[in-house]
């Protein structure tokens, strides 16, 4: 069987050579994803691209942790799986009143038993989502999309990305989204419970 690549939550914007999937419109598959379980099988999933889609999704705790579960179930081993989600500290985020959690790169890694389990030794009270729910995504890489008003202040092409991370600790509307990579991680061939 060929693997898989899903565009969860499509919208307006299907991607060629993806399977793309949304409740709205007409997607190659209907489906709502907070409707558990997801209509692919186990470990059948390549890759998975979420634009600007996780932060509309699991307003309820346990349906944000229900749609993990399923990413993890369905997604092989060493599948990679790719956010971009707005800035907690955007406009743009809060703007938006279907936007109802934000998405960030410590959130993500509390799905990672590499992490949890460091925490774990150290004595942190991070929840170890990883080890409650069996599933496992590692951070492989985590970048940040400066706004308009990060060029307004620091005009030129470059950014400076050490730079625009202190800045946008302090101020409101220099980063506008976070774009992030996880990868699944999980023996070759298991079935995800």
């Amino acid at each position: 069987m060929t693997a898989l690549k899903l565009n969860l939550g499509s919208g307006q914007n299907p991607r060629p050579g993806y399977i793309n999937v949304d409740k709205y419109g007409t997607p190659d598959v209907k489906h709502d994803l907070e409707s558990f379980p997801w209509p692919w099988p186990d470990d059948s999933v390549s890759e998975i691209v979420l634009c600007h889609v996780l932060e509309h999704l699991g307003r309820r705790p346990s349906i944000y942790l229900g749609i993990m579960k399923e990413m993890y179930r369905v997604c092989q081993a060493n599948a990679h799986i790719f956010i971009a989600a707005y800035h907690f500290r955007a406009d743009t985020f809060h703007a938006d009143p279907t936007h109802v959690r934000a998405v960030t790169p410590t959130g993500l890694a509390l799905f990672s038993k590499r992490h949890n389990r460091e925490w774990l030794a150290q004595g942190c009270a991070n929840s170890p989502l990883a080890l409650y729910l069996g599933v496992d995504f590692e951070l492989v890489r985590t970048a940040v999309k400066a706004s308009e008003h990060w060029f307004r202040l620091h005009p030129g092409p470059d950014v400076d990305q050490d730079l625009l991370l202190r800045e946008g600790a302090l101020y409101n509307n220099l980063i506008e989204e976070y774009q992030i990579e996880l990868r699944v991680i999980k023996e070759q061939g298991s079935m995800a419970r």
